[in-house]
């Protein structure tokens, strides 16, 4: 493996090849080993592509792969990825589609157990897992991908309870074409599913910082140096106890970038008091980096 990432151009590449190798792993995973044999419909396209495959065999007895039909949807999806996120994103996101179906055909259906809840659970946390680890690391699983990020971008939603709403139409039709139980496990699956994206897709979680410290100068160029983000200054704030002089100083970080924030805030001023206060909501300018 490490002799074929030589020949691709930039290093960030291979390492973004890997990426999509584990989420179509884990993709086909979940679709081969529980969502197929539990009639658990997945969330976004996937699903889409099951209910599909479903009915091409049901009512015109045509064998279309799920595979198959995945790939060709996700297609015309491109495009807003094209335009609306970002070229590199969505070339990448195309060879993970592709990986995707790839593996979802050559991995065998194994049967572990065909209890829906069990199916529902452990394939909605697989699959959730393997989401969030594509959009962490700069990629996506494709179709309704492309249209939740890009309403995060507008709204400051989400992913994962954008995803939700979306999969709500999807549960709709499962019900309604194959049966409510059907709908109600999947629902459970896709519950799951977007529980476990948020979860590990930590960068659209924002964090509001409160730093109160007597080296403001040492304090913000430490973090600047390591985030791009913007600090305000309150200067001349007093402390109760002992009256002293003291800059509190306020910033925004995602959960991501919380590690790089300690260790700046260790190199410059280890006696600071910084108080963190968990998943706030923005409105406004917040630099996000590109995909």
């Amino acid at each position: 493996m490490s002799r074929l990432f030589k020949f691709l151009p930039h290093p960030d590449y291979a390492m973004k090849f890997s990426f999509s190798v584990v989420y179509a792993i884990l993709a086909s995973v979940a679709v081969n080993i529980f969502y197929e044999p539990g009639k658990i419909y997945s969330s976004g396209l996937t699903g889409i592509a099951q209910i599909v495959s479903t009915l091409s065999e049901t009512w015109f007895d045509i064998h279309l792969p799920v595979s198959l039909t995945l790939l060709l949807l996700n297609v015309p999806l491109f495009l807003i990825g094209w335009f609306k996120i970002g070229h590199k994103f969505t070339i990448f996101t195309g060879i993970t589609v592709v990986l995707t179906s790839i593996f979802m055909q050559i991995m065998p259906t194994e049967v572990l157990t065909t209890d829906p809840i069990i199916c529902a659970i452990f394939g909605g946390a697989v699959m959730g897992a393997g989401i969030g680890y594509a959009l962490k690391n700069g990629l996506s699983s494709g179709g309704l991908d492309f249209i939740s990020i890009a309403i995060r971008k507008k709204t400051g939603k989400t992913i994962g309870s954008i995803s939700i709403i979306f999969n709500f139409f999807i549960l709709l039709a499962a019900g309604m074409l194959f049966g409510w139980q059907y709908a109600l496990y999947s629902a459970l699956a896709i519950f799951v599913s977007g529980k476990v994206t948020d979860a590990v897709y930590t960068k659209q979680k924002k964090m509001q910082v409160t730093i109160i410290t007597r080296h403001p100068d040492q304090v913000i160029h430490s973090i600047q140096n390591s985030l791009r983000r913007g600090i305000t200054i309150i200067h001349e704030a007093e402390g109760a106890f002992r009256h002293d002089k003291q800059t509190v100083l306020l910033t925004v970080v995602t959960r991501f970038e919380l590690p790089i924030l300690r260790q700046a805030m260790r190199e410059a001023d280890k006696k600071a008091f910084v108080s963190i206060a968990d998943n706030v909501q923005i409105l406004g300018r917040f630099y996000e980096e590109e995909l």
